[in-house]
């Protein structure tokens, strides 16, 4: 997330990808954080709101495998163009992959817009929720995660989709 969001409630949460810290403000999520401290961040008031239970129910329920798909009010802060980023990323199935190169072709945007995809997807500040974890290099190979590649292929494993890596461990 690029910013702390002054007032938002948070909660912690322990996931198979490390702790998640998840916030919520005015009713909705917000963000979602790798590698949360266990007392929290500051500017942010650790309580439960109905949210983020749901959120962590939710979430829970993915790792579980038992859930493709989310529920939840998101209000993601970013430019319109992030925003058009992450609602495309919201359209990515469960248990597939899309590249930036598609993507930008599915916004309709030039030749070349690869990059910018790559930049706001890098920017999600709902990573799982909003899968930016489906999106890879042209030519299959997983690339950028601001929760490290590891995460990344933990995240496809999990949907079901083999790696290069695991292509790799196959020979």
């Amino acid at each position: 997330m690029p910013a702390d969001p002054v007032g938002a409630s948070s909660l912690v949460m322990p996931s198979p990808i490390g702790r998640l810290e998840l916030l919520a403000r005015d009713g909705a999520l917000v963000g979602i954080r790798f590698d949360a401290a266990s007392d929290g961040t500051p500017g942010t008031r650790r309580e439960g709101t109905d949210v983020l239970r749901e959120a962590r129910i939710q979430l829970g329920e993915y790792f579980e495998g038992r859930r493709r798909v989310f529920d939840l009010p998101l209000r993601p802060v970013g430019t319109a163009f992030q925003q058009r980023v992450w609602t495309a990323l919201a359209d990515v199935p469960w248990g597939t992959t899309t590249t930036y190169g598609a993507l930008a072709r599915l916004l309709g945007l030039p030749a070349g817009a690869s990059r910018a995809v790559g930049a706001a997807n890098g920017a999600n500040p709902l990573p799982v929720v909003l899968p930016c974890h489906r999106v890879v290099g042209s030519d299959g190979t997983l690339t950028g995660y601001a929760g490290g590649l590891e995460r990344k292929a933990l995240l496809l494993r999990l949907e079901g989709v083999a790696t290069a890596a695991d292509q790799d461990a196959l020979f």
